[in-house]
Formats: structure tokens, C-alpha cells, sequence
């Protein structure tokens, strides 16, 4: 790993909070995820299982987290499985975990080796009456592979089959919405480092540069400031692209006269950031663009307002709605009979703003959350309207990462320049 160390507070907070949640006399059990193949003896990069991560802290491999808060000997409340180093993994991967290291990284006293799990779960899983297993619950999820979790899983249910089954996803959704100051703490130095990249590419463009040129700038300035990289695949549209929403070919000139819309943003501790900021390729808006840009901005800033405590997603959306119509009819985009005639499932203003207007956000870039549960504090958003006009060559899009407080929110892209006039300044400053 890149990043600096986690404090294991972190990740004790985090099973003392999944805990509360069991049913009596309950083990729950999670699993790392795959390392994926590409092709002959390639595989991608390791990216751990975002649960196990949040209540362990390990960011390896083949590795086995076991809660199990009433167990008979109330000394085994935790255990923790971790791959066996060994000296020709040493020298061929570098050296894993040892079991005091994973013991200072997760605060978990009980460690075995992953090799030992068969042997070692029979003495708890038969003490237990539930058994809480993980899955991927995502509602964006289009997953067809069988992941080490559902294999893991199917296992579990096989072996043990007269234990009553239980779903952690529905705990993990509710606990890890609600940020954990460590947790805020890596966002916003991952938007911070997004900042940086941003930064770079302001006195980078100009008219000729290509989109994977840009690109490279950006995971240049990442990976530099102990980022492992992209948080997701970067959106770098330049004109008519950005009228794609998930844009990623990234190959394309840039045109003078062009609007560039950049949706990239880094990671770091395996924590995400969002951004996305539109800017002139040769550094100075149009005057239809600055209108269609600030149109996006005023949008923007009337939704991070309401971004609060108790806010609900069917009020916030529907606000938004009714703030977009109106700029689209000022913009000249939409027509007066267009929302008197509009169909409600789908409002005129979808023409142009087809997307919603912010997403939960933290270990991945779209989090885990009810959408259906009032705001509350701690949770942390994107805001990112945008309008998009195919017959003009131009899509704006801006996006900022939003702290809900207590008493009001914190936007934890404040620094990143945002403003038409601003970001011109310093594409034009010498």
C-alpha cells in the first residue's frame, strides 16, 4: 500500500458498531476478494472487499474475518485469518502480513493462519445459532461472475445447513453511511489529491492536447501523492464527448473552441473522492457556455443547501427537478408548453439532465445507503447536476463531495476551483 497507516481506533469503532446490531449468540464471517486474471499468468491489481476492509483494516488477500461477540470462551470474539508468508512469497511478491503486523493494523488479538480456517471455525460455528454472511447488495450491481464471496458463502451453507442464515449487507448499508471521523479524515485527503491533479491540468490544456494525454497528467499527480490511482474509470470528454455520461475511451484531440468535462477524482486508502469540473480547452468560455456552466453552478449550489439533516431524497429530487426546469427555460432549452405537457415519470427537464443529482460516497465511489432513510449526519454526497446539449457540442457537469453536519454540511471540495471566472484566470496565467 501507498497510503499511510489507518489507526486501528477505526476499525475497532467499526465491529464495536456491527455488533450491535446481531441477533443473540451470532458469528458473522467475511471473506477478501479475489485477485482477478487477465490473460497467461497476468492478473489485475488487488482491491480488497470494501466490509472487510472497513471492519479489519487488512488490505491483503486470502484473508477470513470472524465476529462472534458471544462466544462460550469470551476470549475469541474476533479472530482474524491471514495469508502465510512464506521466503519464496517474499522474494516473488514481497512478504505478507505477520500476524503481530495484522494485529497492529486491525486491533484483532486472535490471528490464524488462512490454511487453518477449516479447522478452526468448527469450534465456534457450532456454538452459534446464526450465522451472518456478506454479500454484494448493491442496487447498481451487474455482477454475472461468482465472486470469492459467493463461493464462500455457498460453502458455508453447505457445511453448516441447519444454522439459521443471516444477511450482514443490510448492517454494513446502515453503519458504514454514517462516516467515522478516521473515515472523513481519508476522503478528504483523497479530495485533496484530486485538488492537485485538478490543478495541473489547468495550465496543462490547450487546443491539440489529447484526452489520454490529459489522463496521464492525472494519474502522474495521483500516484505521487500516495493515491493507488483513479477511484474509478476517468470520465475525459472534450465537446460532443461530454454528452456521453460514462465516456472512458479518452482518445480524442481537443479542439479549440471545445468545453473539456472532466469527471476523474482519486483515491486514497482505499477511500474514494468524486469530482467533476467543465473548462474551456483554449481557456476562455463562450458566452453560451458561461451561461450553460453558471446555469449548472446556480443548480449546484441551491442543492448543496439542502443537503441537511432530515432532508429526504423524494424532497431533495424533486427540488432540483423544479430549480433545472427553470434554468432550462431560461437557457431557451426547454418551452413553457414542454412542462405544462410533461409526462411526470419522466419531466422535460430529463431532456437535459438525465442523471441523479448525488450518490452516497466513501469506500466506493457509489456507496452503500438508503436512499429512503431521511439525510442524516455524517453521510457524505456528491452533488453533480448537469445539462447536456448533443446539438451544441457541449455538456457541463459539475460535482463537489458533501459532508452532512449536525448543523448544516461541509463541502470537502471547497478548494478546488469552481467558478467560470476562476478557473479562466488560471488557465490564462503565465
Amino acid at each position: 500500500m501507498k497510503y499511510s497507516a489507518i489507526k486501528k481506533d477505526l476499525f475497532i469503532d467499526n465491529r464495536k458498531n456491527f455488533c450491535k446490531h446481531l441477533k443473540p449468540n451470532s458469528l458473522a464471517l467475511f471473506v477478501s476478494n479475489d485477485i482477478l486474471p487477465t490473460n497467461a499468468d497476468g492478473s489485475f491489481g488487488f482491491v480488497q472487499n470494501s466490509d472487510l476492509f472497513y471492519l479489519s483494516g487488512i488490505d491483503q488477500e486470502d484473508t477470513i474475518l470472524l465476529i462472534f461477540p458471544d462466544v462460550k470462551d469470551g476470549k475469541h470474539k474476533e479472530v482474524l485469518f491471514i495469508k502465510e508468508t512464506s521466503e519464496l512469497i517474499a522474494i516473488w511478491e514481497g512478504a505478507k502480513l505477520t500476524k503481530e503486523e495484522a494485529k497492529e493494523v486491525s486491533g484483532i488479538e486472535n490471528i490464524y493462519w488462512h490454511h487453518e480456517f477449516d479447522k478452526v471455525i468448527k469450534g465456534f460455528i457450532f456454538q452459534a445459532e446464526h450465522i451472518y454472511l456478506n454479500s454484494n447488495e448493491h442496487t447498481r450491481r451487474y455482477i454475472d461472475m461468482q465472486t470469492a464471496q459467493t463461493r464462500f458463502n455457498a460453502s458455508i451453507q453447505q457445511q453448516y445447513p441447519l444454522h439459521s442464515i443471516q444477511r450482514s449487507a443490510p448492517i454494513m448499508h446502515k453503519i458504514r453511511a454514517i462516516k467515522h471521523p478516521i473515515e472523513i479524515e481519508q476522503i478528504q485527503q483523497a479530495c485533496n489529491i484530486t485538488e492537485k491533479g485538478f490543478r495541473r491540468l489547468l495550465s496543462y490544456v490547450k487546443p491539440g492536447v489529447t484526452e489520454y494525454e490529459i489522463e496521464a497528467e492525472l494519474i502522474h499527480e495521483f500516484v505521487r501523492n500516495r493515491s493507488r490511482g483513479f477511484a474509478y474509470g476517468p470520465i475525459i470528454a472534450s465537446g460532443k464527448n461530454a454528452c456521453v455520461l460514462h465516456y472512458v475511451e479518452n482518445n480524442k484531440p481537443c479542439k479549440d473552441g471545445d468545453v473539456l468535462l472532466l469527471d476523474v477524482a482519486a483515491e486514497y486508502a482505499n477511500y474514494a473522492s468524486d469530482m467533476t469540473r467543465a473548462i474551456p480547452v483554449n481557456g476562455k468560455f463562450t458566452k453560451r457556455q458561461k451561461e450553460v456552466y453558471n446555469a449548472v453552478l446556480r443548480v449546484m449550489k441551491a442543492a448543496t443547501k439542502m443537503l441537511v439533516v432530515g432532508n429526504t431524497f423524494e424532497k431533495y429530487n424533486k427540488a432540483v427537478g423544479d430549480l433545472m426546469t427553470e434554468e432550462l427555460l431560461q437557457l431557451g432549452l426547454l418551452k413553457t408548453e414542454d412542462v405544462k405537457n410533461q409526462n411526470p415519470a419522466w419531466p422535460a427537464y430529463k431532456k437535459y439532465f438525465m442523471h441523479g443529482t448525488s450518490h452516497f460516497m466513501g469506500l466506493d465511489v457509489h456507496d452503500v445507503g438508503f436512499f429512503y432513510e431521511p439525510m442524516q449526519a455524517g453521510n457524505v454526497f456528491t452533488c453533480e447536476p448537469g445539462i447536456y446539449i448533443l446539438e451544441e457540442n457541449l455538456g457541463i457537469r459539475l460535482e463537489n463531495n458533501i459532508l452532512i453536519t449536525p448543523n448544516g454540511n461541509d463541502d470537502l471540495m471547497k478548494n478546488i476551483p469552481l467558478e467560470a471566472d476562476e478557473i479562466e484566470e488560471l488557465m490564462n496565467k503565465s
